[in-house]
């Protein structure tokens, strides 16, 4: 079971919180507060209006039998302006509040997917794919579940104030027993956030570690089909979401105990001020009017003392996500190992290059060699001897341990091993939403011998499917050559790029990089 945190330090996470999230779009949230005051000010003043019409048009009604027309207008004036002006600021509020949290949203997650692009690839290899689609989906909408109720439960506490202030102006006795209210709802408050946010904590940490896991899953969706391990994967998945729902019920435990008490403590407060205020009235401290007031401004007070309740009940959620965040956005920045390659206009040189996966030991070790330009060379070794590693080095994707590598940083292609295709069209594999001419997509296809995209169902527009499974193996390696011909590479770097092709037309393909790319390091 995790521990629960201190008082303040919690304090100090919903305060950075607030202030955070707030600072993203000020104005917007300014103009829902605005509203969110309207609203409070009209509420209040609506049991003072309620008051007059009682005392002043209603009892006189019945003492003196005749009504005045004036008043009738005045009240019905009175009544109407103020629920038009209220109304108003509901719109306001809600929609403003609305703006504000999703364009938050937005915003945290522009944050987000920047912090995930400027990292290199090393870094990503050391991340769970899953996790980081969480924090970037799930966590961010998580993060300012607190904004849309924050300007409303802002404006209680205005009606609050003002409120407590007329109920004491008004009878101190009764003042005074309808704002103990207040305090005890937020001590019935602080009490839930202590026990419900380290469930919250814990639910929001394992969604991250289920969506890893799922995502993990269908990545090897055909390799589990084909060994028949649905039922261990089934298993496994069963686990962790086991974690989750056990993390979710015990939140949904207290938070079921809180939403009674806020119930229960409002409406056994509006009894008593019912009977105590029928006794003032009785005799003759309290005019029925007053007691009318009170009791509906604290009626009144009862479903926006909730929405406080509700924005506490939000916070543990909202703090869960929000630090998941700030543990991916707090992270350095690591150096791009592309950076590290020297400029050079003489093809690619290695000088005494050591690449390693582990700290303490190198797959490659003092590699020096040179390739000049328009040179096509092999590099053969033995499974495991470390050359993809090393294509990995010369294209700035890992960092070597030591040594130097000079060559074309910006103007390097990498054919992986396992070629990778966007689940949508075959021209937007090619281009990768860049604009080339109908020309240059037309002779990448041809070096890379990929006329067969041309007969496609809707030609280079047919939509390939996710990692391109309407593609045999062959044809996804044609098309991710084609994807990195089209770049006119300084330097083509081919990870066993044939490996799927039959001997023709691997020739035809090898025959195409030797005529068509002379100025090309291959």
């Amino acid at each position: 079971m995790p521990k629960p945190e201190s008082q303040n330090r919690r304090f100090r996470r919903a305060f950075v919180l607030l202030k955070t999230l707030v600072s993203f779009h000020p104005g917007l949230f300014a103009v829902s507060m605005a509203g969110a005051a309207v609203f409070a000010v009209c509420t209040v003043a609506s049991s003072w209006a309620l008051r007059w019409v009682i005392d002043e048009v209603i009892v006189t009604r019945f003492a003196t039998g005749v009504i005045s027309v004036k008043r009738i207008a005045a009240t019905f004036g009175l009544l109407v302006g103020l629920s038009l002006i209220r109304a108003v600021g509901v719109v306001i509020r809600r929609t403003w509040a609305g703006k504000a949290q999703w364009r938050t949203a937005e915003s945290l997650t522009a944050q987000v997917v920047d912090a995930l692009v400027d990292q290199p690839v090393s870094w990503h290899r050391q991340q769970s794919t899953g996790d980081l689609i969480t924090r970037a989906g799930v966590d961010c909408e998580a993060s300012v579940a607190v904004l849309a109720p924050l300007p409303y439960a802002s404006s209680v506490v205005l009606m609050m104030v003002i409120a407590a202030t007329g109920l004491i102006s008004t009878d101190i006795w009764l003042g005074i027993a309808a704002s103990s209210v207040f305090p005890l709802l937020v001590l019935l408050n602080v009490m839930y956030q202590r026990r419900v946010d380290r469930w919250f904590d814990l639910a929001q940490d394992e969604l991250g570690s289920l969506s890893a896991a799922v995502h993990e899953s269908f990545e090897g969706v055909t390799v589990v089909k084909a060994f028949g391990a649905e039922l261990q994967e089934t298993n496994r998945l069963a686990t962790i979401a086991s974690r989750v729902k056990v993390a979710r019920i015990e939140a949904i435990k207290l938070r079921s105990l809180f939403e009674a008490g806020l119930d229960f403590v409002p409406n056994l407060t509006n009894i008593c001020l019912v009977v105590g205020g029928s006794f003032r009235v009785r005799s003759g401290d309290l005019s029925v009017g007053e007691l009318a007031s009170c009791i509906y401004m604290f009626t009144l007070l009862v479903f926006p003392l909730r929405l406080i309740g509700y924005a506490f009940s939000e916070m543990p959620r909202s703090q869960s996500g929000f630090a998941r965040l700030r543990s991916l956005l707090d992270q350095d920045i690591l150096p791009d190992p592309r950076r590290k390659i020297n400029e050079s206009g003489d093809g690619l040189t290695m000088t005494d290059v050591s690449v390693g996966h582990a700290l303490d030991k190198d797959v490659l070790a003092g590699v020096s060699a040179s390739f000049k330009i328009g040179s096509i060379t092999a590099i053969v070794g033995y499974t495991g001897s470390g050359k993809t590693t090393l294509l990995h080095a010369m294209a700035g994707l890992i960092e070597v341990s030591s040594g130097s590598i000079s060559g074309s940083p910006d103007g390097t292609a990498l054919v992986f091993q396992e070629p990778f295709i966007v689940g949508s069209s075959v021209l937007d594999n090619i281009t990768m939403g860049h604009e080339y001419r109908d020309d240059e997509v037309t002779r990448a296809i041809e070096i890379a011998e990929a006329q067969f995209l041309f007969e496609l169902p809707s030609g280079l527009q047919t939509i390939v499917g996710e990692r391109g499974v309407g593609l045999s193996g062959g044809q996804r390696q044609r098309l991710a050559l084609a994807r990195a011909v089209i770049t006119s590479p300084k330097v083509l770097l081919l990870d066993d790029t044939t490996s799927a092709l039959d001997p023709l037309t691997e020739s035809k393909v090898m025959g195409n990089l030797r005529r068509e790319l002379g100025e090309t390091t291959v």
